[in-house]
């Protein structure tokens, strides 16, 4: 009997400092992390980030409507956790979901996400991934095919951050075809999405127009264009509750309610 208890004994201790062990390791861990992001950020010394551990990383300060991208990379999305999350005081408002892309591709997730994110009080947006290798006029059509935005949703998006190369004159003129026949559409002047270099080198002398949502990671303050902007892309590696990848975050540049004035707007009667 002595040696079953201490055999017992011996289990019984491996556990607890297994179980201990982990609880160190995740602290650590943390630790680690939290060090490596203020080392990320040393050279802000005007304090324009806070971190914010819940999501994950550093969100600018000056800015106060937050927001995230998705696409089928995210995978199925528990919306009930997306809308509920905060973290002092963060609460995500907005999420941009990928519809479709070319001519011919529909996000395997966009009728979910769609769904569940209006389900859930999401200010909701749609964007289409424009590839070269099919007009304007036809990647518009199979949007507007596979979109049904309704008063209320933000206005559509075309994604456009990649050029092989040929005739520049005719890549930008298939891209203003999508972007009339979509606001003909629906009713409302479409936003453009792009990195901060390919917008400085390809898009800016032809898209000053639209509203603008643009992708720039290393900078501090706000996306290196010369010009107004609607919405940054600051960061590609944040976390949320119920999303289990790492996801886009975002921020607008104004308050809700200029938020809210991007939106399909009511149908005249």
């Amino acid at each position: 009997m002595a040696k079953k208890r201490n055999g017992l004994f011996f289990r019984f201790s491996v556990i607890v400092l297994l179980f201990i062990g982990g609880l160190l390791g995740v602290f650590v861990w943390q630790q680690f992390n939290r060090a490596w992001s203020s080392w990320q950020h040393r050279d802000d010394p005007d304090n324009t980030f806070t971190l914010y551990a819940g999501f994950g990383i550093w969100l600018p300060n000056q800015y106060s409507v937050h927001g995230i991208d998705v696409s089928r990379y995210q995978k199925r999305i528990n919306w009930s956790l997306v809308s509920k999350m905060k973290d002092a005081g963060v609460q995500l408002q907005f999420a941009f979901i990928k519809a479709t892309e070319g001519s011919d591709m529909l996000d395997e997730q966009f009728l979910r996400n769609w769904k569940r994110a209006g389900q859930h009080g999401m200010l909701r947006g749609a964007y289409h991934f424009f590839r070269e290798s099919s007009g304007g006029h036809e990647q518009a059509l199979f949007f507007i095919k596979n979109v049904s935005l309704e008063p209320g949703d933000l206005a559509p998006v075309l994604d456009v951050e990649t050029y092989s190369g040929n005739n520049v004159d005719v890549f930008l003129t298939e891209i203003e075809v999508w972007l009339k026949l979509v606001e003909d559409h629906y009713g409302v002047k479409p936003i453009l999405y792009s990195n901060a270099a390919f917008y400085n080198q390809y898009l800016h002398d032809r898209f000053a127009d639209y509203p603008l949502w643009v992708a720039h990671y290393q900078n501090r303050l706000q996306p290196r264009v010369d010009r107004a902007w609607h919405f940054w892309q600051h960061s590609e590696t944040g976390k949320v509750n119920g999303i289990r990848s790492k996801v886009d975050f975002n921020v607008f540049n104004g308050s809700l309610e200029e938020l809210k004035g991007l939106c399909v707007p009511l149908k005249k009667r």
